[in-house]
C-alpha cells in the first residue's frame, strides 16, 4: 500500500518540488495550497488524480486545517505522513531585511504563526488518527541559518529554530505510538520564489564556501523527505537533518 503524504504549502517552490519528487517513488500526495489554485490543480494533472488531490487551506486557521485533513484522509483513506513547509510570504533579500531595531513584535508574530501555529495545527489535527495507527511520521521544513545566521533574517530564523524544539518535543512524547518527527534544514535554495531576490555573486559565494563547492536545490531538500517519508527511514526521530553541502556542520 502507497503512503499518503500531505505537504502544506505545495503548489509551487520548494514543496511543489517535494510533491513531484514524492509522487515519482510512488507516494500519494495531498497537495495543500492557500492562493495558488491554478498552479495546484496542473499539479494533479501532472501526477493524476488517483495519486494526488489539492485541497485549498489556510493552515494558519485551525478550522480549516480539521477540513484539509478530513477531506485528505477520506480521499486517500488514511494520512502517513505530513510535512509542514508552508510559508508565509518572505524574500530572501538582505538589502530590504529590517535591522533588529527597525523590527516590530508583528513582524515576529506572523513568521511564528506561519511556522509554529500552523505546524502545531497540521499535527494536533492529524495526531488522532497516527495514534490509533501507532504509526505516522512529521517532518517539518527548517533551515541552517538557525545555525549560522550568514544574513540575520530574525523573525524569520527564530520562529525557524523554535520549530526544532516543537519537533522534539513532539518526538519524545509520542515515540510511545510509533511516530516519528524530524526536521530538514536546507541551505538558501537555488532557486525558489523566496530565493530569487539573491545575487549571482551569492550564490558563488556560498558555493565556495561549502565542502561539496554546490549551493543546495529543492531537490536536494525533496531527496531529503522522500527518505523520511519512506519505511527507510521508520527508526529515525528527533533529529534534524541539514541539508547545505557541508556549509554548518552538527
Amino acid at each position: 500500500m502507497s503512503r499518503s503524504v500531505l505537504v502544506t504549502g505545495s503548489s509551487r517552490g520548494l514543496g511543489a518540488t517535494i510533491v513531484k519528487t514524492l509522487a515519482q517513488q510512488g507516494f500519494q500526495v495531498v497537495i495543500n495550497y492557500y492562493q495558488s489554485k491554478d498552479a495546484a490543480e496542473k499539479l494533479v494533472s501532472e501526477i493524476g488524480e488517483k495519486n494526488a488531490i489539492a485541497i485549498q487551506a489556510d493552515v494558519t486557521d485551525r478550522k480549516e486545517v480539521d477540513k484539509l485533513i478530513n477531506k485528505a484522509t477520506e480521499y486517500f483513506g488514511q494520512i502517513d505522513v505530513v510535512v509542514n513547509n508552508a510559508l508565509v510570504d518572505f524574500k530572501f533579500d538582505p538589502n530590504k531585511q529590517k535591522t533588529f531595531t527597525e523590527l516590530t513584535w508583528e513582524d515576529y508574530q506572523k513568521h511564528l504563526d506561519g511556522t509554529l501555529k500552523a505546524a502545531f495545527n497540521v499535527v494536533q489535527s492529524v495526531i488522532p488518527q497516527f495514534i490509533e495507527r501507532k504509526n505516522g511520521s512529521i517532518i517539518n521544513i527548517g533551515t541552517n541559518l538557525y545555525q549560522n545566521p550568514v544574513v540575520p533574517y530574525h523573525e524569520y530564523t527564530t520562529a525557524k529554530a523554535g520549530l526544532i524544539g516543537f519537533t522534539r518535543n513532539i518526538a519524545s512524547e509520542l515515540g510511545l505510538y510509533g511516530i516519528k518527527a524530524n526536521v530538514v534544514s536546507g541551505g538558501l535554495l537555488k532557486t525558489t520564489d523566496a530565493s530569487a531576490a539573491t545575487t549571482p555573486e551569492v550564490f558563488d559565494l556560498i558555493a565556495q564556501s561549502t565542502p561539496l563547492k554546490k549551493v543546495t536545490t529543492p531537490q536536494d531538500v525533496a531527496n531529503m523527505v522522500a527518505y523520511l517519508s519512506s519505511v527507510n527511514a521508520d527508526g529515525i526521530t528527533g533529529q534534524n537533518f541539514t541539508v547545505d553541502g557541508g556549509l554548518t556542520m552538527n
